[in-house]
């Protein structure tokens, strides 16, 4: 039995390599259709990725404060779960503000310069820091807020910068 075995699974072996090399064309236009998606979709998530990021290090610039446009930095630990959700809450309110209306920072406490502001300015994480177009802080919001309460704030935040100019 140990012979027929063999023979079968050697008999196996030349089949499978016979349709290896026997490849239509059709089965070359099906990898390169799937090469190209692959690609496709790599390349997309690469670009998302990396929008990502710059917008991330672009809110971690804090030496954008006081260059002529009204700004709000949060004071965020990462490790805090109620920095991360006055985060979601800020940004939501945001939204309702294009990038040349008001700026939105984030001063992150565990990296030198964030650490540096907060205690400049003697304020904990859950903070939000409101400064006018020349860099002078206006008004600190201590605590969590709801993105409700944060819109009527930063309105009024903005309003007060577009009377004074």
């Amino acid at each position: 039995m140990a012979k027929t075995s063999k023979r079968k699974k050697a008999q196996m072996d030349r089949v499978k390599a016979e349709r290896a090399q026997d490849r239509s064309r059709r089965d070359v236009l099906r990898l390169a259709r799937n090469g190209l998606v692959g690609v496709t979709v790599l390349g997309a998530g690469g670009f998302f990725m990396m929008r990502s990021v710059h917008a991330m290090q672009a809110e971690r610039d804090l030496s954008r404060i006081g260059q002529g446009k009204p700004v709000v930095v949060q004071v965020h630990d990462p490790q805090c779960a109620t920095c991360t959700a006055l985060q979601r809450e800020t940004r939501s309110a945001m939204k309702q503000f294009g990038e040349c209306d008001l700026i939105y920072l984030v001063a992150d406490v565990s990296e030198t310069e964030g650490a540096t502001l907060a205690n400049k300015h003697g304020v904990p994480h859950v903070t939000l820091l409101l400064f006018d177009g020349n860099g002078e802080l206006q008004q600190t919001l201590r605590g969590m807020r709801h993105r409700d309460e944060l819109r009527q704030l930063l309105a009024q935040h903005q309003q007060n910068f577009s009377s004074a100019t």
